[in-house]
C-alpha cells in the first residue's frame, strides 16, 4: 500500500506515510493514535475514515471496524465527493474482505464505476472485486467492457479466462466456448496475439470443443512461434494429434520430443500409446480436477491393443530400435528415461501376445545392475516386478547380489544395498520368510545403517543422510514380527530404531510419522502429539497430513491438544478460502491466464473438502466436551451454531456426494491405511499372500473415500438395537466397530422422550422410568464390557483406555447435559406460592428416576476410576516390566537390536566421530522406555481427571435431588 502514497482525499502523503510504517511493523496502538490526530484534522476525509478502520480490524475489533468503514462509504456516495480515488476503495475492499463483507466492497466500485464509467483503474477494482466473488459473469462482461474502452488484448484474455470458469462451474456453459473462440478470431484477425499464455488459452479454447484440427493449424501457424520452447510446442502438438486419433502423426512427433529430450518418461508412455493406438485418455485442460497424466498414459498401456500381433511386434521392434539409439546418444548415468524404456517395450511385448518373454526379465537385470545404486531404481521398476514368476524373482535378486561387493563401503554399494532390500519388500518374498530370517533381515538393516554412518558425517544437518530407508524398513520388518508374534518386544524395537534414527538427524519426517501411528497404538499419545508437532506442519499440509494425528486426538482425554490441531487447521482453511481469490487476481495482473483457472480449481477442491466438512463438526463437539460439565456453556455454544442446523445442512446427501478427499493415506504405514482401519488389532492369517494384503488396503483406502459413514439403521431398526442391547438381548461386541454412537444415541432417544408429547419409545412417557432405565442399563453394559476386556496398558498395545475415554468424554458426558437440564427445569422458579393455595409438588417419579440415573453413572464411573487406578505403577516397576520385553538372551525374540543400538551409540565416539557420534552421546534405549512409561501414565491420569469431574458434578446432583425428594 505505501507505494500507492499521494494526494489521496486531498489528504499529503507525509501524513499519511508514518501511519501505514506503523501498520506495517504491526504498531496497531501507534498507527491508531496517528491516525485518530489524521481524522481531527481531516474529520470528512473517507481516506483516513478507512485507513482507522484497517488499524481497528488488525487490532481485533471488527465491529469498530465494519462502523467505521460504513462511515466512510457513506461519504463516499455523499454530494461532497467530488472524486473516487482507487486508494480509498482498496483500502475499503481489505478491510471487508477481512470481515467476510465482499458485498459491501464490491458495492463501492459498482458506485463509483457508475459515476465514472470510462476509470479504467476503477473497472479493474470492480473486476477483482467480482473475482473475489467468484461472480464468473459480471467478470465476462466487466472484462469486455475494459477491452471496448481501451482494446488490450488482456481485457480480452481476462474475459475468455472467465468464460472457462464459467465452463467448468456451471451447467450449460459449455455453449459459451463458442463465443470465447468467436471473440479470440476476431481480434486475431485485427491484432494477432503476442503473449504465450494468450495462445495457449485460444488453443485449449478449442481443444474443450474437440476442434483439434483447428488447434493444430494455429500451432503451425505464425502463432507458434509465441511458445519459445520448440519441445513444448511439440508436445502440445502430440496431444492434439492423439486426441484426434492421428496416433502414426503423433508417435512422430514424440520421437522428436524424445530425440531433444530423451528422459522425459510421460512423452515416452505417449509414444508406446500412440503406436499401439491405446485411447491414452489425456485429460483436457481446465475441465477436471488435477490427475497425473502419465498415471492416466500408464493405466491405459495396461490394457491389451486392438491391433494385430504382427503390427504390434513390427511397432514394438521399431520402438526398440528407437529407444537404443537414445541409449548410444544418451551415456550418462544421469540419463533412465531410455533404460527404462527398454523394459516398457518388453512388458509391451508381454501383455500382447508373447507373456513367456524373457526378455523383460534380462531388460530388469540390465537395468539394476546399471542404476541399482539410485534411491529410485526399486519404485522405477515396481510394475515391471509383479509381472515375473516365482524362479525369475528368485533370480533376479541373485543377480542384484551378484552386482555389488556388500563388504565395501561407499555411496553406491549402500544404494545397491537398499534396492535389494527393496526389491524383496516390493516382491513380497519378505512376508514369506520366518521369523528368525526376519529378525537376522532386520538386524543386518541396522548394522548397515550404523556401518556407512560415516558417509554423511560431512553432510549438513539439514540434509538425508545416507541409508535412511533402512531404518524405515527395519521398524517395518519389527512390525510384522510382533504382528505375527505378539511379542511386545518387537513393536518396542520397532519404535526404538526410529528413535535412535531421529537422534542422529531430527529431521525424518518418515520415521516421525510412523513414530506417531507407534506410539498412537501404544496408548502414548502425548509422544504421538509431540513427534507431530515437530514436522511443523503448515498451510496446505495441515489438509493432507493432518490425518495422521487428529482422529486419535479427537476420541482421547486430551481434549485442549485436539482443540489446538482443530482450531490450527480451521483457521487456515477459512484464511485460505477467503484469501485464495487475491492469488487469482495477481494471476489475472501477471496474465499466467493458466493459474487462474488452476487456483479457482484448487480452491473449489478445498471448499469442497470431505476433511473440512468433518473437521467444523467436530470442531463443535470438542467445545460441548470441554464445556460439558455447564449447562450454561453448551447452550451458549449450541446457539452460536444455530443448535446445529448448519452442520446438518452441510450434510445432506447432495453436499455429500460433491465432497473431494484430499488426505494423503499413502504417506501411511502399511498396517493402518486409513484412520479407521489397524492390522494390527486383527489376528494374523499365515495363510494370506503379500497380493491379497497389497489389495485389502487398496480397498480400505478406496472405502474411506466413498463418503461419510452412518450407524445404517432405520430409526425403528436403531431403537431395536438399543432395547436389544439394554436388556441383554443383544450383545454388545456384534455391534462393537459403532458401540460409542449407539450410546449416543440412546442418551438422544432418552432426550427427545423427554421432550416429546407423543412418546418416542413405545411403552414409556414422559413420568416413565424406561427411558432413563434404557440409557443407564446400555451406559452400564457397554462400560463393564469394557472394564472386563480391559488388560494393562502398558503391555497391551491397542488397549482399549482411548475407547473408555471416548464412551466418557460423549455419550456419558451428553447423559449428565441431560440430568442437569430436566433438574433445572423442575426446579422452582422463584414464584409466590398463591395464597391459601397448595404447595408445587415436585413430579416424584421423574425425580426417582433422574435420582437413580445419577447413582448409576456414578458408580459406573467410579468402576473406571478404579481400572485405572490399578493400570497405574510407580515408575520404576512399570519401566522394568517395559524393559523385561527387551532382554531376551536367546538368538532368536527380541533384545538383540536394542543391545546393538546401545552398543553403537556407546562405540560412536570412537567408530565415527564428527557431529553424528556427539548426537549419540545421550543414547539410550531405557530412557526411551522411560518416556513410553510417562506417556502411558499421563494419558490415564488425564483419562482420571475427566473421570473426577464428572463424579463432582454428580455428587452435587445427588446432593440437590436429596435435598427434593426429602
Amino acid at each position: 500500500m505505501a507505494s500507492k502514497f499521494g494526494l489521496a482525499g486531498g489528504i499529503p502523503e507525509r501524513r499519511v506515510r508514518p501511519i501505514w510504517d506503523a501498520v506495517d511493523s504491526r504498531q496497531y496502538k501507534a498507527a491508531l493514535k496517528l491516525c485518530t490526530a489524521l481524522l481531527a484534522k481531516h474529520p470528512t476525509s473517507p481516506y483516513a475514515l478507512a485507513l482507522k478502520a484497517l488499524i481497528l480490524e488488525r487490532m481485533g475489533k471488527p465491529d469498530e471496524a465494519l462502523s467505521m468503514s460504513l462511515n466512510a462509504k457513506e461519504l463516499l456516495y455523499s454530494d461532497n465527493i467530488f472524486h473516487f480515488d482507487d486508494l480509498t476503495l482498496s483500502t475499503l475492499q481489505i478491510v471487508f474482505q477481512r470481515l467476510d463483507r465482499l458485498d459491501l466492497a464490491t458495492s463501492c466500485y459498482e458506485y463509483a464505476c457508475t459515476k465514472y464509467p470510462s476509470n479504467l483503474e476503477l473497472m479493474m477494482g470492480l473486476f477483482n472485486c467480482y473475482v473475489r466473488e467468484y461472480s464468473y459473469v459480471k467478470q465476462q462482461q466487466t472484462a469486455l467492457k475494459m477491452y471496448k474502452t481501451v482494446g488490450e488484448e488482456r481485457f480480452l484474455l481476462w474475459a475468455v479466462c472467465s468464460i472457462q470458469l464459467q465452463v467448468h462451474f456451471t451447467s450449460g456453459g459449455v455453449k459459451l466456448l463458442a463465443l470465447a473462440e468467436a471473440l479470440l478470431k476476431k481480434h486475431i484477425n485485427s491484432h494477432s496475439l503476442h503473449e504465450p499464455e494468450a495462445l495457449s488459452l485460444y488453443v485449449s479454447i478449442l481443444e474443450q470443443q474437440e476442434k483439434y484440427d483447428a488447434a493444430l493449424e494455429v500451432l503451425s501457424g505464425d502463432l507458434g512461434s509465441l511458445l519459445g520452447r520448440e519441445e513444448d510446442k511439440l508436445r502440445l502438438q502430440g496431444r492434439l494429434l492423439a486426441q484426434a486419433s492421428s496416433y502414426p502423426a503423433a508417435s512422430e512427433i514424440y520421437q522428436k520430443v524424445l530425440e531433444s529430450c530423451p528422459d522425459d518418461w510421460e512423452s515416452f508412455l505417449h509414444y508406446i500409446g500412440c503406436l499401439l493406438e491405446h485411447d491414452v485418455n489425456l485429460p483436457k485442460p481446465s475441465t477436471s480436477e488435477h490427475t497425473c497424466p502419465s498415471c492416466s498414459v500408464d493405466s491405459a498401456l495396461s490394457n491389451k491393443t486392438s491391433l494385430s500381433k504382427e503390427l504390434v511386434e513390427s511397432r514394438l521392434t521399431s520402438a526398440l530400435s528407437f529407444v537404443q539409439s537414445l541409449q548410444e546418444n544418451n551415456s550418462s548415468d544421469c540419463v533412465r528415461g531410455p533404460h527404462l524404456a527398454n523394459i516398457e517395450i518388453e512388458r509391451q511385448r508381454c501383455l500382447n501376445g508373447n507373456p513367456d518373454n524373457i526378455k523383460l526379465m534380462e531388460a530388469l537385470v540390465k537395468y539394476l545392475h546399471r542404476f541399482g545404486h539410485l534411491s529410485c531404481s526399486a519404485s522405477d521398476v515396481e510394475i515391471y516386478l509383479h509381472m515375473l514368476s516365482n524362479n525369475e524373482m528368485s533370480e533376479l535378486l541373485d543377480e542384484i547380489t551378484r552386482s555389488f561387493d556388500a563388504s565395501s563401503i561407499s555411496v553406491n554399494t549402500l544404494g545397491s544395498t537398499i534396492t535389494l532390500f527393496k526389491v524383496q519388500e516390493l516382491l513380497g518374498t519378505l512376508f514369506t520368510k520366518s521369523t528368525s530370517e526376519l529378525q537376522g533381515i532386520a538386524k543386518r538393516m541396522v548394522d548397515t545403517f550404523y556401518k556407512n554412518l560415516p558417509l554423511s558425517n560431512d553432510l549438513d544437518p539439514q540434509e538425508s543422510m545416507y541409508g535412511e530407508e533402512l531404518l524405515s524398513m527395519a521398524s517395518s520388518i519389527l512390525v510384522q514380527l510382533y504382528w505375527r508374534t505378539r511379542d511386545l518386544g518387537y513393536l518396542l524395537e520397532a519404535v526404538l530404531i526410529l528413535e535412535f534414527g531421529l537422534t542422529v538427524r531430527k529431521h525424518v519426517w518418515q520415521y516421525k510419522i510412523t513414530l506417531v501411528h507407534l506410539y498412537s497404538y501404544l496408548g502414548a499419545l502425548p509422544l504421538a502429539h509431540k513427534w507431530y508437532t515437530t514436522l511443523e506442519v503448515k498451510n496446505i499440509l495441515l489438509e493432507s497430513v493432518l490425518h495422521h494425528i487428529l482422529p486419535q486426538m479427537l476420541n482421547s482425554p486430551f481434549l485442549q491438544h485436539a482443540a489446538d490441531l482443530v482450531k490450527d487447521y480451521l483457521k487456515f482453511m477459512d484464511d485460505h478460502l477467503k484469501e485464495s481469490a487475491d492469488l487469482t487476481c495477481l494471476a489475472y495482473r501477471h496474465r499466467t491466464y493458466s493459474k487462474v483457472i488452476e487456483f479457482v480449481q484448487f480452491k473449489d477442491r478445498l471448499h469442497r473438502s470431505m476433511q473440512y466438512l468433518s473437521v467444523k463438526s467436530d470442531s463443535v463437539m470438542l467445545h460441548l466436551k470441554q464445556k460439558a460439565d455447564s449447562l450454561d456453556e453448551v447452550e451458549s455454544i449450541l446457539e452460536s451454531v444455530s443448535h446445529g442446523t448448519k452442520l446438518v445442512q452441510l450434510s445432506n446427501e447432495d453436499s455429500i456426494k460433491d465432497l473431494t478427499f484430499n488426505e494423503d493415506l499413502d504417506a501411511r504405514p502399511w498396517w493402518t491405511p486409513t484412520s479407521s482401519v489397524n492390522f494390527l488389532s486383527e489376528p494374523f492369517d499365515e495363510s494370506s499372500t503379500p497380493a491379497s494384503y497389497s489389495a485389502k488396503m487398496c480397498k480400505h483406502k478406496s472405502n474411506e473415500k466413498d463418503g461419510s459413514r452412518s450407524i445404517g439403521y432405520s430409526f425403528d431398526d436403531a431403537l431395536s438395537v438399543v432395547l436389544g442391547i439394554s436388556s441383554g438381548k443383544k450383545a454388545v461386541k456384534d455391534f462393537a466397530p459403532d458401540i460409542v454412537s449407539w450410546m449416543s444415541f440412546a442418551v438422544f432417544i432418552n432426550a427427545w422422550n423427554l421432550c416429546s408429547n407423543v412418546s418416542v419409545i413405545p411403552g414409556t412417557d414422559q413420568s416413565s422410568q424406561n427411558s432413563w432405565w434404557i440409557v443407564d442399563n446400555l451406559v452400564k453394559t457397554c462400560i463393564d464390557q469394557q472394564l472386563t476386556d480391559t488388560n494393562q496398558m502398558l503391555t497391551s498395545p491397542g488397549s482399549n483406555i482411548p475407547l473408555l475415554a471416548w464412551m466418557v468424554t460423549e455419550p456419558i458426558s451428553w447423559h449428565l447435559l441431560v440430568i442437569q437440564s430436566c433438574m433445572r427445569s423442575m426446579a422452582p422458579q422463584g414464584r409466590k406460592k398463591k395464597k391459601g393455595g397448595p404447595s408445587e409438588r415436585p413430579n416424584t417419579p421423574h425425580l426417582q428416576a433422574i435420582r437413580s440415573s445419577v447413582q448409576c453413572m456414578a458408580d459406573t464411573l467410579q468402576r473406571v476410576q478404579k481400572c485405572l487406578s490399578d493400570q497405574m505403577k510407580p515408575e520404576d516397576q512399570a519401566l522394568d516390566v517395559l524393559v523385561s520385553h527387551l532382554q531376551g538372551t536367546s538368538a532368536e525374540g527380541p533384545g538383540q537390536i536394542t543391545r546393538v543400538l546401545d552398543e553403537s551409540a556407546a562405540a560412536a565416539n570412537s567408530k565415527i566421530g564428527g557431529r553424528i557420534a556427539h548426537s549419540l552421546e545421550p543414547w539410550s534405549c531405557a530412557c526411551v522406555m522411560r518416556r513410553i512409561v510417562g506417556a502411558e501414565s499421563e494419558t490415564i491420569a488425564e483419562l482420571r481427571k475427566i473421570c473426577t469431574s464428572k463424579l463432582k458434578l454428580l455428587a452435587s446432583a445427588s446432593a440437590s435431588l436429596s435435598l427434593v425428594l426429602h
